[in-house]
């Protein structure tokens, strides 16, 4: 305990000139090691790492030398969770006073971190002078309540901090009303003893007064603005489905980027787009869905993307809330998966992408995974990457952007390219044109008043064209 009351009186000196600049918020971190998970999560990585010793056995039997990988597979321990967590923090613009970490067998049912830790971090916040106190874990009504009776300020968990980044990030009307009805789902069993903190929503909750008559006049005008939020989302899915159906009278396929949060999916969007979306290192940078055109090698027409970043724990509200978001994943034909290269918990991510996913019915859609940040890894971790079979990319650079777009061509099943071979009289301008803006030419000879061109392109294309192809060809 003097060891990590040491360290936060550390952190706390590291940041109070940095605080006092910016006039942030400084928080205390908590982070939580619950044993029993560890033990658990110990015993499958160890059978992961027999399987992968195994494996080099047999290739240095083989002559063949083991391949190098960055990322690593047992998945995040409790020191790599709170320093995500830190991020976390710093995306919401606050300022870290102290950090400390909790190991226990089991979660204690009434403060989780038990009692003498709680008064351990009473003391830290205190010669801190920190405003809120942040457990890298979710809390339960209970314990939320006996924790802010307990510490000398406000109490947040971790789901709480991000739907405060949700909320800072959205800017369209429809991010906004998802993230206030992701906030009304999770603080409504919450409210008893919440107090002055139920200001923190604001939007006509109305003022509190003591006794259960008011508590249950919170909670119905609370029910009935979820309510109408769900009308609202409603109304936007309606919307969005309308312009699917237009979309969908034109044959463009729509891939969708998925991915851990801070994967660079924005920074490729712009790459191949050309787009000029907001990319930043903060974590939840994009929370509205963007759409733009993108085409082909093979010169088909894609609509690209960009939606929203998973994380470990995503709050299920969120998932609920940003389904019509999440609604162009579940449309889209192909999905790119994009990871971060040089992660060291890059499988941990990968399953928790999967999980999300796999909740949207998406899991079984085509999907190319593709590592981006590759310009952080060295030669040989990359000739490792390889082998894989993924598509290594970096979307700062530009490295790996051809592989990327031939990969996605490959992966459309829909509006398949074929070969045609097409005679097309001279004086036909406006089809001459629409040859050259959507299809491949491969060679063009002149007969006469005649073009002769072997080309490939979509077959929709292509079917409208019929009367110009050659007689003896399908």
């Amino acid at each position: 305990m003097a060891v990590e009351q040491d360290r936060a009186r550390r952190t706390s000196s590291a940041v109070d000139v940095s605080s006092a600049r910016t006039g942030a918020e400084r928080a205390v971190l908590v982070g939580v090691d619950l044993r029993a998970r560890a033990l658990n999560r110990t015993g499958a990585a160890a059978a992961r790492l027999a399987a992968a010793a195994a494996a080099e056995q047999a290739e240095a039997e083989a002559g063949a030398a083991p391949e190098a990988l960055p990322v690593a597979g047992p998945g995040m321990d409790a020191e790599e969770s709170l320093a995500e967590f830190r991020e976390l923090v710093l995306s919401a613009g606050g300022e870290i006073a102290a950090e400390l970490m909790q190991r226990r067998p089991r979660p204690d049912p009434a403060t989780l971190v038990g009692a003498g830790k709680v008064e351990e971090i009473a003391g830290v916040a205190a010669s801190t002078e920190a405003d809120l106190v942040l457990f890298d874990h979710d809390l339960s009504p209970t314990q939320l309540r006996n924790l802010e009776a307990a510490l000398p300020c406000r109490v947040l968990d971790r789901t709480q901090l991000i739907l405060d980044i949700f909320a800072r990030h959205a800017r369209t009307r429809e991010g906004q009303l998802q993230v206030e009805l992701a906030q009304l789902e999770y603080m409504l069993p919450r409210l008893t003893g919440r107090g002055k903190s139920m200001s923190q929503l604001g939007g006509g909750i109305g003022t509190r007064g003591p006794g259960e008559t008011q508590l249950e006049t919170d909670r119905r005008r609370i029910q009935r603005r979820i309510d109408q939020l769900k009308l609202d989302l409603d109304a936007v899915r309606r919307v969005r489905r309308q312009q699917r159906q237009r979309r969908e009278a034109v044959p463009v396929p729509t891939v969708a980027l998925v991915g851990y949060t801070n994967a660079g999916k924005s920074t490729l969007f712009n790459r191949l787009t050309g787009a000029q979306v907001l990319q930043s290192a903060r974590m939840f940078a994009t929370l509205d869905p963007k759409l733009r055109a993108l085409e082909l090698p093979s010169r088909r027409k894609v609509l690209l993307s960009d939606t929203v970043g998973f994380i470990r724990n995503l709050p299920h509200t969120l998932v609920t809330s940003f389904r019509a978001t999440l609604e162009e994943v579940e449309q889209a034909e192909v999905l790119l998966h994009v990871r971060d290269a040089s992660s060291t918990y890059g499988d941990e991510q990968k399953a928790q992408v999967e999980k999300v996913l796999a909740e949207l019915e998406a899991l079984r859609k085509p999907r190319i995974e593709v590592l981006n940040k590759v310009d952080l890894l060295s030669p040989h971790q990359c000739e490792g990457l390889e082998a894989r079979g993924e598509v290594l990319v970096s979307a700062r650079t530009g490295e790996g952007m051809d592989a990327l777009l031939a990969a996605i061509d490959a992966a459309l099943h829909s509006d398949p390219i074929v070969e045609a071979e097409l005679r097309v009289p001279q004086n036909e301008g406006a089809v001459l044109a629409a040859i050259d803006a959507g299809m491949v030419v491969h060679s063009r000879a002149y007969e006469g008043n005649v073009v002769r061109l072997s080309v490939s392109g979509p077959a929709s294309l292509i079917g409208r064209l019929r009367e110009y192809r050659l007689r003896n060809q399908p």
